[in-house]
C-alpha cells in the first residue's frame, strides 16, 4: 500500500515599501503617477504595501501629499494590506479614517538619538504616543506595526547590545504590539547579528509577528535572509530596484533590499509567495521610469500666481 506524506511548503511574506522609496528621492514626484504606480503595485499580490507617510511635509516633502493620494486609493479586493507610516496622534487619527489603510506603522528606534533625528521624539514621549496608537487602532479596527530602528547598531554613540533590543520589544509587547519590524537602518547587520537577535526576539515572543526591513549591500544580501528565516521570520520588507533609506540618518544612504532578491530567495528554497510573477515582470520596468521622476533634474523654477 502506498503512503503519501502531505509536505507542507514554507511560505515567505513581503511588504513592498514604495514608501521608503519615495522619501529618499530628490525631487518631488507628482500626485497623479504616484497613485498610479502605487494602484499598480497592489495590483501585484504583495502581503502589504507600504502606500505613504503622515508626517510633516517640512521633513519628507516627497510624501506631503499621502491624505490625497489615498482618497484616490481604494481597498485592494484581495488579501494585500495597505500601511501608512505616522510619527504622531494627529497622523494615526487622519489615518484612521480610511477605510481601505489596514495597519498604521511608527518608526520607533532603540536608538534616542536617531528619534530625536527622525521623528523628533524621545523614549517617554514615544511610549506614550504607542499607547495612544493601540487606542486608535482598536478603535478603528487598524492593526499597528511598531519599528525598532537601529536595531543592529548605530554610529551615534548610543549604548547598543542585542539585550537592550530585546529590552525595548518587551515593552512593545507589554504595551499590546504584535507585530514588530527589525530595521537594519544603515546596514551594518551581519548574519551572526541577525540570526542571534531574531532567535532570541522568537524565543521570548513567540506569539509576536517579526518582519525584517533590512537595508543591505548586494552582495551579502542571501546570507542575511536566510539568518533571518531560518531563526523564525519569515515575513521581510523589500523595494523594486533596491531604492530607499532613511534621509534623517545623517549618513549615506544603504538601499533596501531589492524586492526581486527575496523572491529568489523564495523560489530558491521552495517557499510560497503571494506575488503574481508575471505581473512583478511588468512592473520592474514601470518601477524604474517611475522612481525616475524623483531624480531626474528638476525643472526651471517659473513664477506663478499663487507663489510666495
Amino acid at each position: 500500500m502506498d503512503v503519501k506524506t502531505n509536505v507542507t511548503m514554507g511560505t515567505l511574506k513581503i511588504t513592498e515599501s514604495p514608501r521608503d522609496a519615495i522619501q529618499g528621492l530628490t525631487n518631488f514626484i507628482p500626485k497623479r503617477e504616484k497613485i498610479n504606480y502605487l494602484k499598480e503595485v497592489i495590483s501585484i499580490g504583495f502581503d502589504v504595501v507600504d502606500v505613504g507617510s503622515l508626517v510633516s511635509p517640512r521633513i519628507v516633502p516627497q510624501l506631503r501629499d499621502t491624505e490625497k493620494v489615498l482618497e484616490k486609493l481604494k481597498h485592494p479586493g484581495n488579501h494585500t494590506k495597505l500601511m501608512v507610516l505616522v510619527a504622531n496622534v494627529k497622523g494615526a487619527v487622519a489615518t484612521s479614517r480610511f477605510d481601505h489603510v489596514s495597519i498604521i506603522s511608527y518608526p520607533f528606534s532603540v536608538s534616542e538619538t536617531f528619534l530625536k533625528r527622525n521623528i523628533n521624539s524621545t523614549f517617554g514621549k514615544s511610549r506614550v504616543v504607542i499607547d495612544l496608537f493601540m487606542d486608535i487602532a482598536a478603535k478603528s479596527g487598524k492593526e499597528v506595526v511598531v519599528y525598532l530602528s537601529m536595531a543592529f547598531g548605530n554610529p551615534y554613540g548610543d549604548k547598543w547590545d542585542p539585550d537592550i533590543v530585546m529590552e525595548w520589544a518587551g515593552k512593545l509587547v507589554e504595551s499590546g504590539v504584535e507585530h514588530i519590524s527589525i530595521a537594519d537602518t544603515l546596514g551594518v547587520a551581519t548574519p551572526q547579528s541577525i540570526a542571534l537577535i531574531i532567535s532570541n526576539l522568537r524565543r521570548e515572543y513567540p506569539s509576536v509577528e517579526l518582519s525584517l526591513h533590512l537595508h543591505t549591500t548586494h552582495g551579502t544580501w542571501y546570507e542575511k535572509i536566510d539568518a533571518a528565516y531560518k531563526n523564525g521570520c519569515h515575513h521581510f520588507e523589500g523595494v523594486l530596484n533596491g531604492l530607499g533609506g532613511c534621509p534623517m540618518t545623517g549618513y549615506e544612504m544603504v538601499g533596501n533590499i531589492d524586492t526581486e532578491l527575496l523572491l529568489q530567495y523564495a523560489k530558491k528554497n521552495n517557499l510560497a509567495v503571494a506575488v503574481d510573477q508575471d505581473k512583478f515582470d511588468k512592473l520592474q520596468a514601470k518601477a524604474t521610469v517611475f522612481y525616475a521622476l524623483g531624480s531626474a533634474p528638476p525643472e526651471p523654477y517659473t513664477m506663478k500666481k499663487g507663489n510666495v
